[in-house]
C-alpha cells in the first residue's frame, strides 16, 4: 500500500448545513458571474471590464476554496490524526502544493 489506497476509500464527508449552505451560495455566485462574463465577450464589452470580472470570480473562487480547506483541516484531517492516519498528512500536502502552483 503505497498510502493513496486508503484515501482513495474516502469519497464522502459530512458537512454542516451552515457549510454547505454557505459554499452553495458562493457557487451560485460565481455561476452568475461567469455567465456574466460569458455574455460580456458575446457583446463585445471593453477587455478590462471583462478582465476586472474575471478577478472578481477568481477572488470568489479563492474565498470559496479557503472556507472548504479550513473545514477539511479542522475536520477531515484532525480525524484522520485523531484515528493514527498519518498518511492525511501527505495528501494534504499535496493538496496544498496544486492549490499554491
Amino acid at each position: 500500500m503505497d498510502g493513496t489506497d486508503h484515501i482513495a476509500e474516502k469519497t464522502r464527508t459530512q458537512r454542516s448545513k451552515k457549510l454547505k449552505s454557505d459554499l452553495m451560495s458562493r457557487l451560485a455566485k460565481i455561476e452568475g458571474q461567469i455567465r456574466g462574463i460569458r455574455r460580456m465577450i458575446e457583446d463585445d464589452v471593453y477587455c478590462d471590464d471583462i478582465l476586472n470580472q474575471v478577478t472578481a470570480v477568481h477572488s470568489a473562487l479563492s474565498s470559496a476554496r479557503n472556507l472548504l480547506l479550513e473545514s477539511h483541516i479542522k475536520s477531515c484531517v484532525r480525524e484522520s490524526i485523531e484515528r493514527k492516519e498519518y498518511e492525511i498528512v501527505d495528501e494534504l500536502m499535496r493538496t496544498l502544493k496544486r492549490m499554491f502552483r
